[in-house]
């Protein structure tokens, strides 16, 4: 909610602090001018330079509120050099400002004068947590988010699309930090699916359930030998906004945990699999975003679903799998399942004659030793991976252009079926990745692949508006190639 409001209306007033090589200083807020006077400004400098604030990015300070200011405590939050402050900085500032907060009934900021949307979304991002599973360790009221943010501007119809959009943004990320941070006992397939379908059903979108018969009826090869070796059947789910001519779909990997099947994991991390379904996530909550925002645009995600379990049943090394279309695929990893039900997935998605096909996945352990655990790896058709990759970046999600090397292909033959699963050597593992999911592309469509095995899912502290656990990308990067596609 934006409106005029009067610091003394708040318990914490949250100001940016700038760095220089002559000292800290209080930012300005730009888009309406200073709302502290002279007096305030050189007293409250006085008492955060007195305790060591020096206004490096993300640096949190707190000090007693100077007389008068109707507030009881000032947060100053770094925002590095005053001529490098961009968007992106705003919103990690206000992210660690927005998570520094717990327990504060009403905060107020200025952060809003330099960006408001940006302030807006790094405030609810910083401050999400997911509790619904804490008992006796429940948080304490010190320990419970920010319940309110106030935003100080000039009037009260000031940047009302701005605060709209960074909110449906927010909660979109949320909730698929959710669905990813939900443990896989209460997400299996068919759960996921029903509650994604809640979602959609809620917000007046299409959605279409195919379940484990429906499956081997419509030879979903891919999906099927995934899901064979658990006792909780898979499901693939479509969901389709309706909001325009031009057609984007989108396929998200919904392994809702990964053991690797007969090619066991190790045990050490092996809990982080239940993070396997972030892409699914993602572009349920994508798909969602898009009808809210009413973009004109029809978005169709198409979500294979599965649990990758060793047992009696489960598919072996060797096994070949008649994928949906008529691919055979030699299974000579069942850890390498994701690329099978994201090939059924594709080429379900292809028959809709979209414009443009992306595909979001925690595919491979070589996407982190390529990229890191922050940076998701695009690959694709040159000019769409490339665009994706640009749009990604600008919203701070530093998705990545990778090639496609023509060379790793040879290494997918199978010698009995039309294409193995993996390559007999580990070198391009995420290279080789996409190759394989480029066989079920259709021919002329723009494609890109999104890598997100790292970025997807914290394992460390949290850092700018990024919590433990779930991170919710690459909603942002996909929204915005959306919206990209939607302004042609």
């Amino acid at each position: 909610m934006v409106r005029t409001v009067s610091i003394g209306e708040a318990d914490v007033l949250v100001i940016g602090l700038t760095s220089s090589d002559d000292g800290p200083a209080i930012a300005p807020a730009d888009a309406f001018g200073d709302v502290l006077d002279a007096e305030t400004r050189a007293t409250l400098l006085t008492a955060l330079t007195a305790v060591g604030a020096k206004g490096k990015g993300e640096e949190l300070t707190r000090v007693p509120a100077p007389a008068g200011l109707g507030v009881d405590s000032v947060l100053a939050v770094g925002l590095g050099a005053l001529d490098k402050i961009d968007a992106e900085q705003i919103r990690k500032s206000a992210g660690v400002a927005g998570r520094a907060l717990s327990g504060v009934d009403t905060a107020v900021t200025t952060l809003s004068g330099l960006d408001l949307g940006a302030a807006a979304e790094g405030f609810y991002l910083g401050a999400y947590t997911f509790t619904p599973y804490k008992g006796k360790s429940a948080p304490k009221p010190e320990e419970t988010p920010v319940k309110r943010v106030e935003f100080l501007v000039p009037d009260p119809g000031f940047g009302e699309e701005a605060l709209f959009r960074a909110q449906a943004v927010a909660e979109a990320v949320a909730t698929a930090r959710d669905f990813v941070n939900t443990p896989p006992n209460d997400l299996f397939p068919a759960e996921f699916a029903d509650r994604a379908a809640e979602l959609a059903k809620a917000a007046g979108l299409q959605v279409e359930i195919l379940d484990e018969q429906a499956l081997a009826d419509g030879g979903y090869g891919g999906i099927l030998g995934v899901g064979k070796g658990s006792s909780r059947p898979p499901r693939l789910i479509r969901i389709t906004y309706a909001g325009g001519d031009k057609k984007v779909a989108l396929v998200g990997k919904g392994i809702t945990f990964d053991t690797g099947g007969i090619s066991i994991k190790p045990a050490q991390n092996m809990e982080n699999m239940t993070s396997d379904m972030a892409g699914a996530a993602a572009v349920i909550a994508t798909t969602l975003l898009a009808a809210r925002l009413s973009l004109p645009v029809t978005v169709t995600a198409t979500v294979p679903m599965a649990e990758n379990m060793p047992s009696a049943t489960a598919q072996r090394p060797g096994d070949v799998l008649t994928q949906y279309g008529g691919t055979t695929v030699e299974v000579l990893n069942t850890d390498a399942e994701g690329r099978l039900i994201l090939a059924d997935a594709m080429v379900r998605a292809g028959e809709d004659e979209p414009d443009y096909l992306i595909d979001v996945a925690t595919l491979t352990g070589a996407q982190m030793v390529a990229l890191g655990t922050r940076t998701p790896g695009i690959m694709g058709t040159e000019e769409f991976r490339d665009r994706v990759a640009r749009l990604s970046q600008s919203v701070g999600e530093n998705g990545w252009p990778m090639p496609l090397p023509a060379e790793l292909r040879a290494d997918l033959n199978s010698k009995i079926a039309d294409l193995a699963n993996v390559t007999n050597h580990r070198w391009g593992g995420m290279l080789s990745a996409g190759l394989f999911l480029k066989e079920f592309v259709t021919d002329g469509l723009q494609w890109a692949h999104v890598d997100i095995a790292g970025p997807s899912y914290n394992t460390g502290g949290p850092f700018g508006y990024t919590p433990k656990g779930g991170t919710g990308v690459p909603v942002r990067t996909l929204i915005a190639t959306i919206e990209d596609i939607a302004a042609e």
